[in-house]
């Protein structure tokens, strides 16, 4: 049983920020994931290592956490024998908890994972020719009560910590066997994101790209999220290009400003509806922040242009927002606002209870031909995990229907095979 509280949620749509520095442990030793180096040696001098120690030893951990991804301090051999069981004595190297892990016939892979005081969200990774894509979590539940996504359903518990938030691309990374030899960035920062070998050498590895696009409204944990995809991006650590990395918000508008000019990641936005009274159902932030200003925000955001567009996601849904008069409106909306842009169709997949259903292949194409004509790469994204519970928040109601003793048993069966590996 979960031990935090839910979160106070004020009127219909914005939620109350519950800070958090270090993930509590019951143990009494701090988990190092998910702090920047400068922490990092804080806590060390805090310890007991005078300043000169304390920062070389930051460094060096700094490096075994982000460049090897050890979990082990034992592992980190540049630091001396002596040294090591001092930092296990006072500190770990965490991972989220891997309750269930599944398994798409296409590639795909999605993750139900459990913080540390007991709450449950997920991952996924999604394998493309070109790319594979990871989408992160930022939030237990969720507060926007989107109609058509199963996470709407759920209540907002809490904020996900920096180290909850990078535990993700860690555990991914492990489960991929792909810790880098060098470094990921590179030039990228100057290429198109639809570049997609670009200058970024993956020898060989699955994960090039993130998409905070997991459980949660991202910008309604801001400063967690900025943390993470700071260390994300560190040269020194998991190096991962600003390019590769997109962040996706239903329109919280007062936050994407400070998202361009402080983060500086791809936009996408949830956009699923044209008409008010559609977007309204379908994404209820629209009430509060309607289409109009919305896209305004899209126009100002810091350095959109051709060669960064901002991506607009669309959810295709039969008879509710799919007709070829939506996708004219879509088309005319773009172009008043003079906006560099790319439309993501996302054919609708069913959950139990949802009451929509997917528009039908012929009526996606249709649509897709329309926005083409009107100036707009508009791609129908390929349904993935059809067969597991690929969409966002199925995998951890279907987890909350097991008996716990057969939850623990899985998750045992997890720890141990990951172990093995």
């Amino acid at each position: 049983m979960s031990d935090t509280a839910l979160m106070p949620i004020p009127g219909l749509v914005d939620p109350v920020p519950a800070a958090r520095d270090i993930t509590p442990r019951a143990d009494g030793r701090i988990d190092l994931i998910g702090l920047p180096r400068p922490r990092i040696r804080e806590l060390f001098e805090e310890a007991g290592l005078d300043a000169r120690q304390a920062k070389l030893r930051a460094k060096q951990v700094f490096h075994w956490l982000y460049h090897r991804g050890v979990t082990d301090f034992d592992a980190m051999t540049d630091i001396a024998k002596t040294m090591r069981p001092w930092l296990s004595e006072r500190f770990v190297i965490g991972r989220p908890q891997v309750v269930e892990a599944q398994h798409s016939v296409d590639g795909t892979r999605k993750w139900l994972l459990r913080t540390a005081d007991g709450h449950d969200f997920e991952m996924v990774f999604i394998p493309d020719e070109a790319r594979g894509t990871l989408c992160v979590s930022s939030q237990v539940g969720c507060t926007l009560t989107c109609s058509f996504c199963h996470t709407g359903t759920m209540r907002l518990v809490r904020n996900l910590t920096p180290g909850e938030i990078v535990g993700q691309v860690m555990l991914a990374r492990d489960a991929l066997g792909e810790w880098p030899k060098g470094s990921m960035a590179s030039d990228a920062d100057a290429i198109d994101e639809d570049d997609e070998a670009g200058h970024y050498t993956a020898d060989g590895r699955l994960l090039t790209n993130i998409v905070m696009m997991g459980m949660g409204e991202p910008l309604y944990n801001f400063d967690h999220v900025k943390d993470a995809l700071t260390l994300v991006m560190d040269g020194d650590g998991l190096a991962l290009s600003k390019r590769r990395i997109t962040l996706s918000t239903s329109g919280v508008i007062p936050m994407m400003e400070r998202c361009g000019e402080e983060i500086g990641v791809n936009l996408a936005v949830s956009l699923h509806g044209v008409r008010k009274e559609v977007r309204d159902e379908l994404v209820p932030l629209n009430k509060k922040y309607g289409i109009e200003e919305l896209l305004q925000a899209c126009a100002d955001y810091p350095g959109a242009s051709n060669a960064r567009r901002i991506t607009f996601e669309y959810v295709m849904i039969k008879d509710k927002n799919d007709s070829d008069e939506d996708a004219r409106e879509l088309v005319r909306l773009l172009k008043a606002y003079n906006l560099p842009a790319k439309v993501n169709l996302i054919p609708f997949n069913p959950w139990p209870g949802a009451g929509y259903e997917t528009s039908s292949p012929e009526r996606i194409r249709a649509f897709s031909d329309i926005v083409f004509q009107g100036g707009f790469s508009a791609p129908v994204r390929t349904p993935r995990g059809r067969d597991i519970d690929a969409a966002c928040g199925q995998l951890k109601t279907a987890a909350e229907k097991k008996s716990r003793a057969q939850r623990d048993r899985e998750a045992a069966e997890a720890a141990a095979t990951a172990a093995s590996a």
